[in-house]
């Protein structure tokens, strides 16, 4: 008696690639927009975007309220509809991280405008400050150190 265990890690179709060749074991049953249920998609139709890579920058550098994290788990959440073959899931997962993704970008846009305004109106204050703080030390007569 053996105890050991044989895989058939071969293709199913012998190694040929040709009209009767069945399709790799990791493509995924994805239906196209229009149609419910499982099954190859047409040449014309494209699957819908899950926007995976710009959440993900979104959530490193642009984490705005957390916005940026909730768009990366719809963006996950529209792959794994989209691999399960549930286009009109994917496409409204899809559609949300979109939403959220643009979201971000403008508050993150906004912020930093902000921030570049306030420093600089700041700086000017602070200038401001300085040159009187200057002028009155002249026009009193004060000399530290001197």
């Amino acid at each position: 008696m053996d105890p050991s265990v044989s895989l058939d890690l071969q293709p199913r179709d012998g190694g040929k690639m040709g009209q009767g060749a069945s399709a790799p074991p990791y493509s995924y049953p994805y239906t196209g927009l229009g149609q419910s249920g499982p099954g190859p998609s047409g040449p014309g139709q494209e699957p819908p975007r899950d926007f995976v890579l710009w959440s993900l920058f979104n959530t490193v550098f642009c984490n705005v309220c957390c916005l940026g994290f909730m768009a990366l788990v719809f963006s996950f959440k529209a792959r794994d509809r989209k691999v399960l073959g549930d286009a009109n899931g994917a496409g409204s997962y899809g559609k949300t991280a979109k939403c959220l993704n643009i979201a971000v970008l403008v508050l993150s846009i906004l912020t930093v405008i902000l921030i570049i305004v306030l420093v600089a109106t700041g700086a000017v204050a602070v200038s401001q400050t300085i040159q009187q703080g200057n002028q009155n030390k002249n026009n009193y007569g004060f000399n530290y150190g001197n």
